[in-house]
């Protein structure tokens, strides 16, 4: 009894301190239409696009609306190419998927903000410009966009001579972009 009251108290303890923080997190729901017409749009005419994205005041809304639900895209396509795909038993198949999924999610988020990162540090040491962090994850996270756009397609389907030939675009899409 003594230790079901003490559990009692730690859960009302709990709620007590977490329930203001949860009322406080802000929902963020992505509008994928124009997510699809951003990547277009900056596959198609990046001098257009990065013209329409200087404009724009908030560097955190790239993570959020752009970089996080391509990533996560790119890693459901890498699942369901890898899972249907595979002619191995459905159990085998089904761990296949999921390592190449999560490989796949963690090379391109670590990717994204290792180059961010990078980005930052050149900026600075070569280029002698201040600590733009938030600008440095923008700029990466749009140039990116041909790399997110390949791993969707050769995730669903094997086009693997087709997807390094195409990577080289990523160059021009951050030329436009600088």
């Amino acid at each position: 009894l003594l230790y079901l009251s003490s559990a009692c108290c730690q859960v009302e303890d709990f709620l007590y301190i977490f329930i203001p923080l949860i009322k406080q997190i802000e929902v963020n729901v992505v509008n994928y239409k124009e997510l699809f017409n951003r990547m277009v749009l900056l596959i198609s005419t990046p001098a257009k696009a990065w013209e329409t994205i200087g404009k724009e005041t908030e560097g955190q809304k790239v993570l959020n609306n752009f970089v996080y639900p391509l990533i996560g895209i790119c890693g459901l396509a890498v699942f369901v190419g890898s899972f249907f795909g595979n002619t191995a038993e459905a159990n085998d198949a089904f761990t296949l998927a999921m390592r190449n999924c999560c490989a796949t999610f963690i090379s391109l988020f670590g990717g994204f903000f290792l180059a961010a990162y990078l980005s930052n540090v050149v900026g600075k040491n070569l280029l002698s410009r201040e600590d733009e962090v938030e600008l440095n994850r923008q700029f990466v996270g749009y140039s990116m966009v041909v790399i997110f756009a390949l791993e969707i397609i050769s995730g669903l389907f094997s086009i693997s001579i087709l997807h390094w030939i195409l990577q080289f675009y990523t160059v021009f899409v951050v030329y436009e972009g600088a």
